[in-house]
């Protein structure tokens, strides 16, 4: 029996993840003050106001999410690719991980306001950095 690879366990824990990211942003809206909804919102229509309308952890919410598509879409991309190319290694191994712990506390921190500059921003390029890493092992597994 084949093991499954620790990058795809990754990849699908930060899939789960990214798609869970819009629960903290509609816990918010749905719990905005009165008069933060726009009135001419039509009846019957889900009331998703705009995101510079709501309260600051609100719209830090919605800006993580959006991080974590940023930087999670493209990752997930170099993920398959190693996959495909059968080029998995202690590198991308160790890469995944360090790039999903850096999102954990990217969004955690991000969302409580926790992670203030230069902490976030550094956090980021952390990301940014794994990407790398996975994008370099893709054409160290070309033939």
């Amino acid at each position: 029996m084949e093991t499954f690879p620790t990058e795809l366990g990754i990849l699908t824990c930060l899939t789960l993840m990214a798609a869970s990211m819009w629960i903290p942003y509609i816990v918010g809206v749905n719990t905005a003050p009165a008069g933060s909804i726009p009135s001419d919102a039509p009846d019957g229509f889900i009331r998703i106001a705009d995101p510079t309308q709501q309260r600051p952890w609100v719209q830090r919410a919605w800006r993580a999410h959006l991080n974590l598509l940023e930087q999670g879409i493209p990752f997930a991309v170099l993920v398959l690719l190693v996959d495909r190319m059968d080029g998995f290694s202690a590198l991308t191994y160790w890469t995944a991980i360090a790039f999903f712990w850096l999102r954990v506390a990217h969004a955690v921190g991000y969302i409580t306001a926790g992670a203030r500059l230069p902490l976030r921003p550094l956090l980021f390029l952390g990301g940014w950095i794994c990407c790398l890493l996975m994008g370099y092992a893709v054409f160290a597994a070309a033939p």
